[in-house]
């Protein structure tokens, strides 16, 4: 197989930019022509004969995506977290595992930089092409980027506080505010090093933590960073009640209205997580009116509905801030880093919060995973297969039996098939994934490294954890053990 194929051929199903806006249609029986790592012409298959010793990919019995863009994820630590956090939270804290589990699970270096080889090898699997990764830098991190072929925005975080425990109910913040400007200065060589890099491949994200860690003054820095270099800005934001309390408790107000105060939310905002808005049944506020803050602003939200799912929390509702004019894009934040999951437990979520089935649909959790994500990064050339666009594709087999029959190829990817049908994803016009694996990257000898490390953290949490638990008290198995 060529690395590098000038077209792909005799597709069965495609689905591209329809031509006269930024949206998806299907089209039938395609060919794609690649030229200089974009897509240069979409023709009717076999409009235009194959040229001798012409580089073909094959593409009968297959679907044509563009590459997924998760625009939140934190690939260093959550593959550790397997079989530690599923089942975890904190009653007296409205069920957030977060807090708890920061302060006493902290996965040693080496067990980073193998979660990070697991975590882009999943969701190349899953046929995301670009990826914001908020835990760099790491041991080896630029390589390993550059190796896995994906595009990245490099999102190193910066804070002035870190989360601790005195109660099960008591969340406290040990400030440091000198520390937190020499992680920024830190943060800023390290974005600059991504974009550096000659791959074209990287990029960079200014990513103060989160909205109660970080000082008025070092959010200021943070912002005007990003204005003056061009780079997306984002943060954690409205991700538990814990936080919303306390920012009400220091400012009298909501975290979303205390960000737009500080003129942190405007276009090339990511507003990570974002569910618990004034209006939510866990908050209940007496204002009615941060939705509106955020679109008015022009800001994103970084949807990633999972890992709140599993605390029996959702946002409410997705639908709602499409419909308000928010651009929603799709992110992983916790393991599996499988995007196309994500795009199914937002519409199911989103229907059940809503109680209406046209909160979220197929197409709708699609262009939040593709084109919400790419206007999210204010990009236009990713996200959509169209002619000028950047050549990153995914191919799934139409063949696969979770995928037949294929009379709307796109719900059964995202309700049936997902991840097991995706044969070859192309980023740049090269072939990163073939046959469902990655060709530069090796999961199974990360998972071996990550297992040591695994074992390493649960032993030292006696060490970290407030009251000195061991990690069976905090997070015991779903079974007995006899």
């Amino acid at each position: 197989m060529n690395s590098r194929p000038t077209s792909i051929r005799n597709l069965s199903w495609a689905v591209v930019g329809d031509g006269t806006a930024r949206r998806h249609v299907y089209r039938r029986q395609v060919d794609l022509f690649l030229k200089d790592g974009r897509i240069a012409e979409i023709t009717p298959a076999g409009a235009r004969p194959a040229e001798a010793n012409e580089p073909v990919l094959d593409g009968s019995g297959m679907l044509a995506l563009p590459g997924l863009i998760n625009i939140h994820s934190h690939p260093t630590t959550e593959p550790g977290y397997r079989g530690v956090r599923e089942d975890h939270g904190v009653p007296e804290q409205q069920m957030t595992g977060l807090m708890e589990r920061l302060q006493a699970f902290r996965l040693p270096a080496e067990g980073r930089a193998a979660a990070a080889e697991m975590s882009y090898a999943e969701m190349l699997r899953a046929g995301t092409t670009t990826a914001c990764d908020v835990t760099v830098p790491f041991a080896g991190w630029l390589e390993t980027m550059v190796r896995s072929g994906m595009r990245f925005y490099a999102g190193p975080t910066f804070a002035s506080a870190r989360w601790g425990m005195s109660a099960p109910q008591t969340v406290t913040w040990k400030w440091d505010e000198a520390g937190g400007h020499a992680e920024f200065d830190k943060a800023k060589a390290v974005m600059a090093e991504a974009e550096s890099h000659n791959s074209g491949r990287l990029g960079a994200m200014v990513f103060p933590a989160q909205i109660d860690t970080v000082t008025p003054e070092l959010f200021a820095a943070g912002r005007k960073h990003a204005d003056e270099t061009g780079r997306p800005f984002s943060t954690h934001i409205g991700q538990s009640v814990v936080e919303v309390r306390e920012m009400i408790r220091r400012y009298g107000v909501t975290s979303v209205q205390w960000a737009a105060a500080q003129g942190l939310m405007k276009p090339g905002t990511i507003l990570a997580h974002c569910i618990l808005l004034d209006e939510h049944p866990q908050i209940r506020w007496h204002t009615a009116k941060d939705l509106d803050l955020i679109a008015e602003a022009g800001a994103a939200v970084a949807h990633c509905p999972q890992p709140f799912a599993r605390y029996g929390l959702a946002m409410d509702h997705v639908g709602r801030y499409r419909a308000r004019g928010v651009t929603v894009g799709l992110g992983t934040d916790c393991a599996p880093h499988n995007l196309i999951e994500e795009m199914r437990l937002a519409i199911v979520a989103g229907r059940l919060m809503s109680e209406d089935i046209a909160s979220l649909d197929t197409g709708g959790a699609f262009e939040a995973a593709t084109i919400g994500g790419a206007n999210a990064l204010g990009r236009d050339d990713i996200g959509i297969l169209a002619p000028g666009a950047q050549a990153d594709i995914v191919l799934v087999d139409l063949a696969h039996p979770l995928m037949q029959p294929v009379r709307d190829p796109l719900r059964s990817f995202v309700f049936h098939a997902a991840d097991r049908a995706v044969r070859t994803v192309l980023v740049g016009g090269e072939i990163v994934l073939a046959d469902g694996a990655p060709l530069n990257l090796d999961p199974a000898g990360a998972m071996e490294r990550l297992a040591e490390a695994q074992a390493q953290m649960l032993r030292d949490t006696v060490k970290h954890d407030y009251a000195g638990r061991p990690a069976e008290r905090i997070a015991p198995l779903s079974l007995r053990v006899t």
